[in-house]
């Protein structure tokens, strides 16, 4: 076969690629150019993939891992849980210590440990001895592990302190020692800064490690490492 009559056969008719070989002499085309075209011609004989039909739904990607906890409230849940000061509008103000108050919900992430903290610049106590007030900024820090303090509940606990007789070191070791009786935290510690009286200021610092955790070590290093480079008085 010529090579025009050849390239017409090939290329120019069906495309068939079924005995290909046998359209040249043997020795006239070299044996693996012509298994090249067949296979080329194969290729181009097969029908082609039909485009999606419309509406079809492409393959999802694989999904991510769930992540732990859950995540939205309702309000029959959170009063479930044992929320009722939030949005409340007959909230009665304490008038003397009253731990009674304080209220949690449910950590939705207990997967993984996070701090949460208050910053209470407004508390106030009284002087045992000469009934004077004392003012303070306090900041809770603590690891939550089952249940959370309710933030409003924990307003009006710190506003019990207000007509409460009692020492700024007490103080600080009672909201923490309620705290944990009331939510059993990882970790917790309770830091006051108070207004000076008589030119001295008092910053007592407690914290709690649950025993047999590592925070526990994280209480007691945290403890031992406490305001080693204090800063300057000067905002009070």
């Amino acid at each position: 076969m010529k090579p025009m009559e050849m390239a017409e056969a090939l290329f120019g008719g069906e495309g068939n690629a079924d005995g290909v070989e046998e359209m040249a002499p043997e020795g006239s085309v070299d044996s693996s150019a012509l298994a090249a075209i067949a296979a080329h011609l194969k290729r181009s004989a097969e029908p082609a993939e039909e485009p999606a039909k419309s509406g079809a739904q492409a393959p999802s990607a694989p999904e991510a891992p769930c992540a732990a906890g859950t995540s939205g409230r309702d309000e029959g849940e959170t009063r479930a849980g044992g929320v009722t000061h939030l949005g409340s509008q007959g909230t009665q103000y304490p008038t003397d210590y009253d731990p009674s108050v304080l209220e949690t919900f449910e950590n939705k992430h207990p997967g993984n440990d996070y701090f949460v903290k208050f910053n209470c610049p407004e508390f106030t106590s009284l002087c045992p001895i000469t009934g004077q007030p004392d003012f303070a900024t306090i900041y809770i820090s603590y690891v939550p592990g089952e249940r959370m303090v309710e933030s409003k509940s924990l307003k009006l606990y710190l506003f019990s302190f207000r007509n409460h007789g009692d020492f700024h070191e007490d103080c600080m070791n009672i909201i923490m020692k309620d705290l944990i009786s009331l939510m059993d935290p990882k970790y917790i510690e309770v830091w006051g800064k108070f207004t000076p009286r008589g030119g001295i200021s008092i910053d007592p610092y407690c914290n709690y490690g649950r025993a047999g955790t590592p925070w526990e070590k994280v209480a007691w290093e945290r403890l031992t490492q406490h305001d080693m480079y204090p800063e300057k008085v000067d905002n009070r």
